[in-house]
């Protein structure tokens, strides 16, 4: 509606907008793409990372460059449904799912956090035990206990400080698994030579699928959602303008690309530091091995670095993932449990396995894994949802971005069947 002026009208009774950051620059509207992207450069990928890179050298460059400009495409469609509708991809699917099918969905999405989590809690007790020989057990507890308190100040304080805390572990997890490159840097025409598309056997295609796994996470896509309407749009009953509303999504399309840009160098930085320096060593299939080679390699401070990196990547992303967990629950099944409870209960299958003396390494890349399963089950509602002009209006998807999402979910499926095809070939 317009007033005599031309100017933008709210409905009769709507509560006018009145976003906090109307007249700032899109800087100060950045944020919740930088928590999401915390999910993209986990514990779990550094294993498959540091794998893919060891064994292989270069070879599969591609899968993360492919992986990250997919992750770019769904993450900015994620924070834009939540942007323009004002609710959760979660939210959205648990009004429109029927009751049974909504079960069924909430379970393999629980399914695929969970194992999101383990992969987080392991990879931040590896570190404490490289940091400080910390028995891998005490060291999930240690990290759970520290992502209870980066989660207090999420509930207490509201969004934007927790999203410093994370933006600040970001930058330790750049400067941790990037510092080795300065002084082992990669061949270029390797690493250009990498960028074909290529695979040698059933191995690499169970690589590249846990490296897609680690880089496109379903968790993050279901919490993104959540992360911009609850910075920009934390009441779905009041009337935002559309120009507001344009204006948060171009801000939403400047934060999705500048994350996840870090988020991609720091992944494709792993890989190429394990192909110019681990290639050729004994152990370097686990974390602990490859951080003894980077040491003895590049020296004790690089080992160090890396170890601080690996702690603030184990702490970061469990703190996300516990939260996208309450957010999936909540929009699916309309059930809030405390996120300390959930903390807590999260944390159990982790330690229980690292007790039981699971191979830690091995638990992160089959838990990758697990996740490049359920990408397909949050990507295909997204890409509906996202184009659905009734639900999006103007903002719906535009015939390229629909063609590149339907492209995405295509490769991914696609790799998905070829590793297990290949994989029981193998076997047989």
């Amino acid at each position: 509606m317009l007033d005599v002026k031309g100017h933008e009208q709210p409905p009769q009774g709507a509560r006018t907008y009145k976003h906090p950051g109307a007249h700032k620059a899109l800087i100060g509207l950045l944020g919740p793409a930088f928590v999401a992207s915390i999910a993209y450069v986990d514990p779990g990928n550094v294993a498959a990372n540091l794998t893919a890179g060891a064994k292989y050298g270069y070879l599969l460059v591609w899968v993360l460059v492919v992986a990250n400009i997919m992750a770019v495409l769904v993450q900015y469609q994620s924070a834009k449904l939540g942007v323009v509708t004002g609710k959760s991809l979660p939210e959205i699917l648990g009004e429109r799912l029927k009751p049974f099918w909504r079960r069924a969905f909430w379970l393999q999405a629980e399914i695929v956090a969970a194992a999101t989590d383990l992969a987080e809690v392991v990879g931040g007790a590896i570190a404490l035990y490289l940091l400080f020989g910390l028995p891998l057990p005490l060291g999930a507890v240690i990290v759970g206990a520290v992502s209870m308190l980066l989660l207090a100040v999420q509930a207490r304080e509201k969004q934007r400080p927790f999203e410093f805390i994370i933006m600040f572990l970001l930058g330790i997890i750049t400067i941790g698994f990037l510092a080795g490159l300065i002084i082992s840097p990669p061949d270029p025409r390797a690493a250009l030579a990498g960028l074909i598309p290529g695979f040698q056997g059933p191995d690499t295609v169970l690589l590249a699928a846990s490296m897609l796994g680690a880089t496109v996470m379903p968790h993050a896509i279901y919490v993104h959602s959540a992360l911009s309407r609850d910075r920009h749009r934390p009441d779905e009953h009041q009337h935002v303008p559309p120009s507001a509303v344009a204006r948060l999504v171009r801000a939403t399309r400047f934060d999705v690309v500048a994350a996840l840009a870090i988020a991609g160098i720091v992944n494709i930085g792993m890989l190429l530091l394990a192909a110019s320096t681990l290639g050729g060593e004994d152990g370097t299939d686990t974390i602990q091995g490859a951080h003894a080679a980077i040491s003895a390699n590049l020296g004790p401070v690089v080992g160090v670095v890396f170890a601080v990196g690996l702690l603030a990547s184990g702490l970061a992303s469990t703190s996300v993932g516990c939260y996208a967990g309450g957010t999936i629950m909540q929009g699916l099944l309309k059930i809030r449990i405390p996120v300390m409870a959930r903390r807590v209960v999260t944390l159990i299958p982790a330690v229980v396995l690292l007790a039981v003396g699971f191979d830690p390494t091995w638990a992160l890349i089959l838990s990758q894994v697990v996740l490049s399963f359920g990408i397909p089950f949050v990507l295909v509602p997204l890409v509906v949802l996202t184009s659905n002009k009734a639900l999006m209006g103007r903002f719906a998807d535009g015939l390229a971005l629909r063609i590149a999402a339907i492209i995405s979910v295509v490769l991914v499926v696609a790799l998905n069947l070829v590793l297990l095809w290949l994989t029981f070939s193998a076997r047989g």
